[in-house]
């Protein structure tokens, strides 16, 4: 790794974008844990 190379961080629009489709995931999979959990007590 040369100080010559450049930055190897994804542009902020991506950055975004990747947070986003994070907290995306994270309420899909509490949403279908919700959707279980609401299923198995009927």
């Amino acid at each position: 790794m040369l100080w010559s190379d450049p930055d190897n961080e994804p542009p902020e629009e991506l950055r975004d974008m990747q947070a986003m489709l994070r907290r995306l995931g994270v309420l899909m999979a509490l949403a279908m844990v919700l959707a279980m959990f609401a299923i198995g007590l009927r």
